[in-house]
């Protein structure tokens, strides 16, 4: 009877001890509730209770963590999610690098880049989007840049009448180079330039860093620009000769109002690829690879809600679009007024993300934290 009666007092003891911990840990967070019933538990264990009386601490243990679960429901959602989000970040980013291998470095992304342009003509038999052909001089000979859909490009030179001469290729991304083999078979001489640090198919002429090309009346300045690959490389055609402005085929490294994912590069050395087109004259055309313009302005908009520059651009994006009309080209001194990649000096973007430059830091560096803070935000808007 006389160990009963202390096995009791060891319980009261203990739920004294539970009540001052919880009435305390109301004054907390959440996480001070976990720390005191941690603090109880240790209490209880070096009491050296009955098993029957540890059983029933814990399953009452048990329901004050569901009790404060419900009560504190919000914050418990949000620390499940924040908890989750994190698991599949770096689930995702490994299962990423293992596809982006593969398909970069394997017979299956040409397998894979085959399978996508099947769909694309099935869903698009008359094309994704009108093209406005600038011309710039008559020519019996043609370059094409990133020849992604052979067939397509076969089509346009029989009906100019032009000679394949040369393929311009900025780099390596299937959607970028798959034609290039097929359309070397079928026209001999055509030669296919780009940096052999990207391991392009067909590739025949490697480049470095000011190069020059020259087809026909046609010069060309290659320009290496690593961060979206290592060997990703741009092509700025002179339009002196034929009285045009000069025309910049970007490829991945530069959209309307974006920029490529930085897949085999740093920051730095993606900021430093931006600097270079950011350099270039206000009238150069800019050709980029894709259509994002609609899409990247959307974005914009988000980091730069009161850029007049870039509402006006995207309604006209908006009439353009909605007539299936390309975006294509823009100019370098328009992308310098809406484009958040080509502005991370920008005061007001800086402002707009909440990032300050520290007191030992670099403004290059500092410019290339902002460059990163863009692209986790865009790919979190994408995921969206």
């Amino acid at each position: 009877m006389q160990y009963a009666w202390q096995d009791a007092d060891r319980f009261c003891a203990g739920l004294a001890h539970l009540e001052q911990a919880l009435w305390l840990a109301r004054l907390h967070t959440f996480r001070g509730w976990l720390d005191a019933l941690n603090v109880i538990t240790f209490r209880l264990e070096a009491m050296a209770l009955p098993d029957w009386m540890v059983t029933l601490v814990a399953t009452a243990s048990l329901l004050c963590v569901l009790y404060l679960c419900v009560l504190y429901r919000r914050t418990c959602s949000a620390l499940l999610r924040i908890l989750v989000y994190k698991v599949m970040a770096r689930s995702e980013k490994l299962l990423f690098r293992i596809a982006y291998t593969l398909y970069t470095r394997t017979r299956l992304g040409y397998m894979y880049y085959k399978r996508q342009m099947r769909k694309a003509r099935e869903h698009y038999p008359y094309g994704h989007s009108t093209s406005q052909p600038m011309d710039f001089n008559a020519s019996s000979v043609a370059i094409a840049v990133d020849p992604a859909d052979p067939q397509t490009v076969q089509a346009v030179l029989k009906e100019e009448g032009v000679m394949l001469e040369a393929i311009l290729c900025t780099h390596k991304h299937w959607d970028h180079s798959g034609g290039n083999k097929i359309l070397k078979r079928l026209y001999n001489s055509c030669r296919v330039y780009g940096n052999a640090a990207d391991n392009i198919p067909g590739l025949t002429h490697p480049l470095s860093h000011k190069d020059s090309v020259t087809v026909g009346c046609m010069h060309f300045r290659a320009l290496f620009t690593p961060g979206h690959t290592v060997g990703h490389m741009i092509y700025l055609l002179d339009g002196r000769a034929v009285g045009a402005p000069p025309s910049l085929f970007s490829g991945d490294l530069v959209f309307l109002s974006g920029c490529g994912r930085m897949f085999e590069g740093s920051p730095t050395t993606m900021l430093s690829s931006l600097d270079t087109v950011a350099s270039l004259s206000d009238d150069t055309l800019l050709w980029p690879g894709h259509e994002y313009a609609e899409d990247n302005l959307l974005f914009a908009a988000e980091v730069e809600p009161r850029n007049a520059a870039r509402e006006n651009k995207y309604q006209w994006v908006l009439q353009q679009r909605g007539q299936k009309l390309c975006t294509s080209p823009s100019t370098i001194g328009e992308e310098r007024q809406y484009n958040p990649f080509l502005r991370s000096h920008s005061a007001e973007l800086h402002l707009a993300l909440g990032l300050q430059q520290f007191q030992d830091e670099d403004w290059m560096q500092f410019r290339a934290r902002v460059l990163e803070e863009l692209r986790k935000r865009k790919e979190f808007y994408n995921r969206r």
